[in-house]
């Protein structure tokens, strides 16, 4: 069999001890840190198995190399796959869910604690000399927020939210799970309307999936109907916030501060208005680059997943298909 990954970089970051060996006992295996779309035929060409972090698989892939047999997607989103198409060839697609539980609730943390507390710009002020030079035994490079309290709203209760959840409530923080659009019932979880969970919260983060109903979520009226001074925070897919929206909703004073890992356009254009650090609500934005899935235990899991998946395939037993 022959194996090719598409896009390898987010994933092993090119560290040579990162070696995929896991699918190399599994077939002939080549690795292409980045492909562009014009690349795709001929490095797929001959594969049996091809896998992919972001780089889309179109329906015409499959008719101009009907040899592709499976598709295995190295993330938990299956957005970037033709499905529908994927299913008309007989072609196996599959994902990795749950690996970055653990590691996105860390990061969607670590935005909150930065919003709250900017541990960074107090080390920077104390490196340059202001604690030394200060009368006081202490000062503030901003108004400092307590958690405890006050009240999180969990826009997706699946792993990740509930995760996030979990967290919050060890900070002592009351947690709303929000309604979110198009969601099915859960048996134990009991969920909120969205526009009540927004008038109450201080902290909003968003973990629910990107599908045409979420698409946008974040507009002008889901800012309006939080708190003039709540924090958002999305961890999630970039789409789900309507960036023009938010960036009027800064402008005009509201929110108290926002927290994204995740960006509608990745990477974004160099004059993305959200990363203009002289706006005057640069203070209030932390941008990270899509960071919250990648610790290095989780993309470990990830790599361990990815084989267990192909061997699963290979036996004739189905594992984490989403076709």
């Amino acid at each position: 069999m022959r194996i090719v990954i598409l896009d390898s970089f987010a994933a092993d970051q090119g560290d040579p001890t990162y070696t995929w060996e896991g699918l190399r006992a599994l077939g002939e295996l080549t690795v292409h840190p980045r492909s562009h779309e014009d690349q795709l035929v001929e490095l797929a060409r001959g594969a049996t198995a091809i896998l992919t972090n972001k780089v889309e698989i179109r329906g015409e892939l499959f008719e101009m190399l009907p040899e592709i047999r499976y598709v295995g997607v190295l993330a938990t989103g299956t957005n970037i796959v033709d499905l529908e198409s994927a299913r008309a060839h007989g072609v196996a697609v599959t994902n990795v869910p749950g690996y970055a539980t653990d590691a996105v609730a860390q990061a969607t943390w670590a935005l909150i604690l930065h919003l709250t507390h900017n541990v960074a710009a107090h080390d920077r002020a104390v490196k340059a000399g202001r604690w030394a030079s200060s009368p006081d035994f202490c000062f503030f490079e901003q108004p400092l927020v307590e958690l405890a309290g006050k009240t999180m709203a969990i826009v997706g209760a699946g792993s990740i939210g509930s995760a996030v959840a979990r967290i919050a409530e060890a900070f002592g923080m009351h947690v709303l799970r929000a309604a979110v659009p198009g969601a099915p019932a859960r048996s134990g979880v009991s969920r909120v309307r969205l526009t009540e969970a927004l008038a109450e919260a201080d902290v909003v983060s968003l973990h629910c999936p990107l599908t045409p109903l979420t698409r946008g979520l974040v507009d002008a009226t889901f800012l309006r109907a939080m708190k003039p001074k709540a924090i958002l925070i999305n961890t999630g897919r970039g789409p789900l916030i309507n960036e023009a929206d938010l960036r009027a909703a800064l402008a005009a004073g509201r929110l108290g501060g926002v927290g994204l890992d995740v960006l509608a356009a990745e990477p974004p254009p160099a004059d993305h208005p959200l990363l203009d650090a002289r706006a005057p609500w640069a203070s209030r934005v932390v941008v990270t680059p899509h960071i919250g899935w990648g610790t290095m235990e989780a993309r470990r899991r990830l790599e361990q997943a990815v084989t267990r998946n192909l061997q699963a395939f290979i036996a004739g037993e189905r594992l984490n298909r989403v076709d």
